[in-house]
């Protein structure tokens, strides 16, 4: 008796934590949809509702960035190495995480859905995996390398106000 009483409670607050997520979710929508930068962020393959939200939030205004050593250090994805005593010569680069954490969340997020569900990050990130599948942890590198261009697309689509367009990507053929 007591055990179907707190699984009824927490059946209820789970549906009504639930309910507060969409009305939060649509708030932000509503909110967002009065920039055209949303609507242009919102044709990036694996931008949804919320990782456009987060992207906007993030930039703001595109101008205020010179150029893309800026917009990549603002997410923390710029690289940096521990370079003090004998292993300096042989530090290994690492992004430096001093930059917004949600917002490298966020895309982290869409790399995953665009290396997986769009045919062109599909290309995109198995030419950066070429050759080195077998590495440890090659993959979640290549996805983070993938998240970073997703940001620059991201960035230069609110400057020039402008859709996505495939060719941003680059790939190199051979």
């Amino acid at each position: 008796m007591a055990l179907d009483l707190e699984a009824k409670i927490l059946v209820e607050g789970l549906n009504r934590i639930q309910c507060d997520i969409i009305e939060v979710d649509r708030a932000i929508e509503i909110m967002c949809s009065c920039f055209d930068e949303y609507k242009l962020l919102l044709t990036i393959p694996g931008f949804g509702p919320y990782i456009s939200a987060v992207v906007l939030a993030a930039i703001g205004n595109p101008d205020r960035f010179q150029n893309m050593k800026e917009i990549i250090r603002l997410a923390g994805y710029d690289l940096n190495a521990n370079r003090s005593g004998k292993k300096s010569n042989s530090a290994v680069p690492v992004i430096s995480k001093k930059g917004k954490a949600d917002l490298r969340y966020a895309l982290y997020q869409a790399a995953l859905i665009a290396s997986s569900s769009n045919r062109y990050f599909r290309a995109y990130f198995h030419m950066l995996l070429q050759g080195r599948e077998r590495e440890k942890g090659i993959r979640t590198k290549m996805r983070v390398k993938l998240a970073t261009k997703l940001l620059v697309v991201a960035w230069t689509l609110m400057k020039k106000k402008e859709s996505f367009d495939p060719r941003y990507i680059r790939l190199k053929t051979k």
